[in-house]
């Protein structure tokens, strides 16, 4: 079989299994995702995506590390916003716009039996990156002297349970208006974030 165009050089070929095995995921499961199977759907030769991965689950990690590398990004943005109240609404929108528009890598990042990230050192340092970005924006709540009584660590704990739970009910479709790239999805994340905001005290 040919190689296309964008596998034309290793770091193409990288990316463009990469590509095929997101697409293949979001069109049929992740029980559909096999080497053979991606090397097919990215117009390559069978051999040819083990020129970058090993096996399945290192698919899996690379995939984990651009969600977790996304969603690092985002939750730093949501630091930067000036009212309290607008940081929490901004990390839960990352949350459900990553599971929203990249529900492949959501469905993995947070997987620990797909794929076990003290074996892949890329994925595991994005995963950790985009915690510290939440414990920096718990923090900076602290800071601001909203939630009353609670702890850096118990503001985290919240933050993360809210955004995580509000993207996995759009993700799983348990939330009636969840579609792809649904603004009604986003306005559920918004008011889980009023929410939680009123609940932590936030006024600002």
């Amino acid at each position: 079989m040919p190689r296309t165009a964008a596998a034309s050089k290793p770091e193409d070929l990288r990316q463009a299994v990469l590509d095929a095995s997101v697409k293949l995921i979001e069109s049929e499961g992740l029980a559909a995702l096999s080497l053979r199977r991606v090397a097919k759907e990215a117009g390559v030769s069978h051999q040819a995506p083990y020129h970058h991965f090993a096996n399945r689950e290192a698919i899996f990690a690379a995939i984990a590390h651009e969600g977790f590398a996304g969603l690092a990004h985002a939750t730093r943005e949501a630091t930067r916003v000036k009212s309290a109240r607008a940081r929490v609404r901004a990390a839960v929108r990352a949350y459900v716009r990553i599971a929203m528009e990249r529900p492949a890598h959501f469905r993995i990042m947070f997987r620990p039996e797909l794929v076990n990230l003290m074996n892949h050192s890329d994925a595991k340092d994005a995963a950790h990156d985009a915690y510290a970005a939440l414990v920096a924006l718990g923090q900076s709540l602290k800071d601001d002297r909203v939630a009353a009584g609670l702890s850096t660590q118990a503001i985290v704990d919240t933050l993360w349970s809210a955004c995580h739970g509000a993207a996995s009910l759009v993700l799983d479709g348990l939330y009636s208006g969840a579609k792809e790239a649904d603004p009604d999805a986003v306005a559920f994340g918004d008011r889980v974030a009023d929410s939680m905001a009123r609940l932590m005290s936030i006024d600002g």
